[in-house]
C-alpha cells in the first residue's frame, strides 16, 4: 500500500509513471548494446567484429522497439505526453543534464579527436570503437570505417529506431506517420546508402566522386562549391556533371517551387536529416524550446547572421576557384561577382516593392544584410587574388565556417544540447537553409496554419510542444492564421490539440495573413468575411 502524501491539487497524477517490467527489460537490452560500444571505446578486442556490431545495434534497436510497444500500444490512440515535466530526462533534471553532457562529449571526441576512438592514419588498420564498424563500411563502400562513417551509421540508426517510436506515439495522426516514413527513407537511402555506393565507384579510374548527400543542398551542403568537390565532380564524366547540375538546380529551381507550394515543411520536416533526428530522437525534448521574447529576438539575428556569413563564404570560395581568363573559365571572377550582386539586388528589390508593408521594421534589418553582402562583393573584387580574399586565405574563411558553424554549432550544440535547449536548436538559431526557406515561406508561399479561435480552450498544448518556440496559443485564441518564418510545418501543434483548432493548409496567397480580420467580439459582417475567404 502506498502511504505517500500528495500535496498537488492537480487532477492529473503528479509524478511520472513508473516503468513496467517490459520497459525495464527493454532498457536493459539497450544498455547492454551501449555497453558493447563502451567496451569498443576502451579498445577491447572482439574476435568477430561483424557479430558484435550486429549484436550491439540489434539490442539497442530491439530495446527501443519493445519499450515503444509497451508504452504506446497498450494505450488508446491519442496524445501521449503524460508526465513529461515529471521525468528527469525530459525536464532538464539530473538525467537530462547527464545525457546532454555525454552526448556533447561524444560529439566533441568524434568530430575533433577521432584518434581516441581508434581512427588511425590512412593505410593503417583502425582500432577501438571505429574498427567495430569496419565490416559494415567495407561491405557498403569497400573502405575501412572513418569517423564520418561511424557518425552516419549511428545517426541513421537513431532516426530509424526512434522513428518507429514516433510513429507509434502519433499513430492517430496520418500526417505525422507519413512525414516520419519520409525522413526515414531519405536518411537511409539518400544520406547513408547512396553516398557509400558512390564511394565504391571511385575504385574505377573513371570516377573521383566526392561525398555527396543528394538530399542536402546549399547552404547546408556548403562544401558543394569547394575546389576539391567541383574538380571531383567534373572529372567523373557525365555522372559527376549531372550531380553538379542537380545541386545547382536544387538551389534555384526545385527548392523555390516546392517552398512556394508547400512551405519550408517539404524540406525541414519531410527530407532534411537534421530535422529527421530532431523529430525522432529529439521528440522527447521538444517542450524544452524557449518561448521567451528574448529567444525570438536572438533567433532572428543569429540565424540571418549565419546566412550572410554563408553567402559571403561561398562567394569567396567560388571566386578564388575561378580565373580572369575567359578562355579558361566559362564564367570569370568579375562576371560571377556581378551575377551574385544582380541576383541579390533582384531579390531585395522585388521584396521591397511587393512585400514592404508586411516586413514592417524588419525591412531595415533586411536592408542591412543586403548592403553588407554587396559591400563584401566590392571588397572581394578589389582585394581578391587566387589564394586570398579580404586579405586572408579563402580556405581559412571556409575552414572557420566549417569549424564553428558546420561542426560546433550544428553538430556539437545542435544535437548534444537536445536535453537542455530542445530538439531544434540548430534549425531555429543557426541553419542557413532554414533562414532561406523561412524567408520565402513568410513572403511567397501558400502554406499557413489556420485556426478556429472559437474552439480554442487555451490549454496551451500547442505552444508547449512547438519545437520552434512559437506561441501558437496566442494565434489560436485570436483566430489568426500562423504564418511564421521559423515554422517547419511539423504539425505537432495540430496533433496535440484536443479540439481540432489547428489545421495545416495550402491555399491562395490572398487572405493568408489575416491579422486585420480577427474576430474579437466586435461587430463584424460574418457573411461578408466568409465570402472574402
Amino acid at each position: 500500500m502506498n502511504n505517500q502524501t500528495h500535496k498537488s491539487m492537480s487532477l492529473a497524477k503528479p509524478e511520472a509513471n513508473d516503468l513496467s517490467i517490459k520497459q525495464k527489460v527493454a532498457v536493459a537490452l539497450g544498455v547492454i548494446g551501449l555497453f558493447i560500444f563502451a567496451l569498443a571505446i576502451f579498445n577491447t578486442h572482439f574476435p568477430n567484429k561483424t557479430l558484435f556490431l550486429s549484436i550491439s545495434i540489434g539490442l539497442i534497436a530491439l530495446g527501443t522497439i519493445l519499450f515503444a510497444n509497451d508504452a504506446y500500444l497498450t494505450k488508446p490512440e491519442g496524445i501521449k505526453n503524460d508526465g513529461v515535466w515529471f521525468k528527469s530526462i525530459s525536464s532538464r533534471g539530473i538525467l537530462g543534464w547527464v545525457t546532454g553532457i555525454l552526448l556533447t562529449g561524444f560529439y566533441i571526441v568524434l568530430y575533433f579527436y577521432p584518434q581516441y576512438l581508434g581512427q588511425t592514419a590512412k593505410g593503417e588498420p583502425n582500432t577501438g570503437f571505429i574498427s567495430l564498424f569496419d565490416p559494415l563500411s567495407k561491405l557498403l563502400s569497400g573502405n575501412p570505417a572513418s569517423q564520418w562513417f561511424v557518425y552516419g551509421t549511428l545517426y541513421t540508426v537513431a532516426i530509424l529506431v526512434f522513428g518507429y517510436k514516433f510513429i507509434l506515439k502519433y499513430r492517430h495522426n496520418r500526417y505525422e506517420q507519413l512525414r516520419t516514413v519520409s525522413v526515414m527513407f531519405f536518411q537511409l537511402g539518400f544520406a547513408f546508402l547512396i553516398p557509400e555506393f558512390m564511394s565504391r565507384l571511385n575504385a574505377s579510374p573513371d570516377y573521383n566522386l566526392p561525398y555527396y548527400d543528394l538530399k542536402s543542398m546549399w547552404p547546408l551542403n556548403y562544401y558543394l562549391f569547394d575546389s576539391w568537390s567541383i574538380n571531383g565532380l567534373l572529372s567523373s564524366g557525365s555522372l559527376g556533371l549531372l550531380m553538379l547540375v542537380f545541386g545547382v538546380i536544387s538551389i534555384f529551381v526545385i527548392s523555390p517551387i516546392l517552398t512556394y507550394k508547400y512551405g519550408k515543411r517539404w524540406y525541414c520536416s519531410w527530407v532534411c536529416g537534421c530535422g529527421a533526428l530532431a523529430e525522432t530522437a529529439g521528440d522527447s525534448f521538444r517542450q524544452l524550446s524557449s518561448k521567451k521574447l528574448s529567444a525570438w529576438k536572438l533567433e532572428r539575428w543569429l540565424i540571418h547572421a549565419v546566412l550572410v556569413f554563408s553567402v559571403i563564404m561561398t562567394t569567396a570560395v567560388v571566386y578564388t576557384y575561378l580565373g580572369s581568363n575567359p578562355n579558361e573559365f566559362w564564367i570569370t571572377r568579375s562576371a560571377f561577382l556581378l551575377g551574385v550582386g544582380l541576383l541579390l539586388t533582384a531579390i531585395f528589390s522585388v521584396t521591397m516593392i511587393f512585400k514592404r508593408n508586411e516586413l514592417g521594421k524588419d525591412a531595415r534589418y533586411g536592408a542591412m544584410g543586403y548592403f553588407v553582402v554587396i559591400a563584401a562583393l566590392f571588397i572581394m573584387h578589389y582585394t581578391g587574388t587566387s589564394d586570398e580574399i579580404f586579405l586572408i586565405k579563402s580556405s581559412s574563411l571556409r575552414s572557420a565556417y566549417g569549424l564553428y558553424i558546420g561542426s560546433i554549432f550544428s553538430g556539437v550544440i545542435g544535437t548534444g544540447f537536445y536535453p537542455i535547449l530542445g530538439n531544434r536548436v540548430w534549425c531555429r538559431f543557426g541553419c542557413p537553409m532554414a533562414a532561406i526557406l523561412g524567408f520565402q515561406q513568410r513572403m511567397f508561399s501558400k502554406f499557413r496554419i489556420t485556426t478556429n479561435g472559437g474552439q480554442c480552450i487555451s490549454c496551451g498544448n500547442c505552444s508547449t510542444y512547438c519545437e520552434m518556440g512559437i506561441d501558437v496559443r496566442a494565434y489560436a485564441q485570436k483566430g489568426e492564421n500562423i504564418v511564421r518564418s521559423s515554422c517547419v510545418g511539423c504539425g505537432i501543434c495540430s496533433a496535440v490539440c484536443p479540439r481540432g483548432v489547428l489545421k495545416l493548409e495550402n491555399d491562395t496567397m490572398k487572405g493568408r495573413i489575416n491579422s486585420n480580420e480577427i474576430l474579437l467580439g466586435n461587430a463584424v459582417d460574418l457573411m461578408d468575411l466568409i465570402n472574402k475567404k
